[in-house]
């Protein structure tokens, strides 16, 4: 038994949203079971909730330049609290139970090549001291035993937050915000990041990684907000 199997087994976690001993995980079964778990059928593409899991009409109208779309669960409580005392408030603890619930999620998808994190600006990792994304994208990698690229992708503007801005306003937001280097050439891509709202970003980055030669770039989110009218 290593250390951290030790530590783990000795001086188990408490549930981040119950408060009661969690064991060798940051949620107790009972909460983790009660998370929003994004399951209904939905477009492969985007990850929206379709009839029979068919592409979406915005799918199939403007295709996106990502070829997937895996969400864990749905933007409603007890995410829209805990993501925001992640990015926010510096509650790293989060990071890891986030991540595990993506590499649940994920573990049934074709496995790619290697995971790269939503990029951050250097500014904003000065400000908050971290990369929430990088912070879930090491619990998933650790968890699926996956290469995780954290130098072939940069953000290269310091962009505006996204939140409050409409669909076209967000595209324009985050027009040549990245830059990729060859290493993707040939590679299937997994982009790691915590919501997918309009999938903007995500979008603007999946192009920048298959004009540097990505073979395939699906997203692996955390969650997914609710399209406009439905119940969250």
């Amino acid at each position: 038994m290593n250390i951290r199997s030790f530590f783990k087994q000795t001086f188990p976690f408490t549930c981040l949203l119950c408060g009661q001993t969690s064991g060798p995980g940051h949620l107790c079964g009972a909460c983790q079971a009660d998370l929003p778990w994004h399951s209904q059928p939905q477009c492969p593409r985007c990850a929206l909730p379709t009839p029979d899991g068919q592409v979406c009409g915005a799918c199939l109208k403007h295709p996106p330049a990502f070829d997937h779309t895996r969400a864990a669960l749905v933007y409603a409580f007890p995410l829209d609290r805990l993501i925001p005392r992640l990015k926010y408030q510096g509650q790293l603890a989060i990071a890891p139970a986030l991540g595990e619930c993506l590499a649940q999620a994920a573990a049934s998808s074709p496995r790619p090549d290697c995971l790269i994190a939503m990029p951050l600006h250097a500014k904003r990792i000065r400000e908050r001291g971290f990369n929430h994304a990088s912070e879930i994208a090491r619990a998933v990698a650790k968890r699926l035993d996956l290469p995780l690229d954290a130098t072939s992708c940069q953000r290269l503007r310091d962009t505006p937050p996204q939140m409050g801005l409409k669909h076209d306003a967000r595209r324009r937001n985050v027009r040549g915000a990245f830059s990729c280097s060859s290493a993707v050439q040939g590679l299937r891509v997994a982009i790691v990041d915590d919501v997918m709202t309009t999938g903007t970003s995500l979008d603007e980055l999946a192009k920048t990684l298959k004009q540097a030669g990505a073979l395939e770039v699906d997203n692996w989110v955390v969650a997914r907000t609710p399209a406009p009218g439905d119940p969250a």
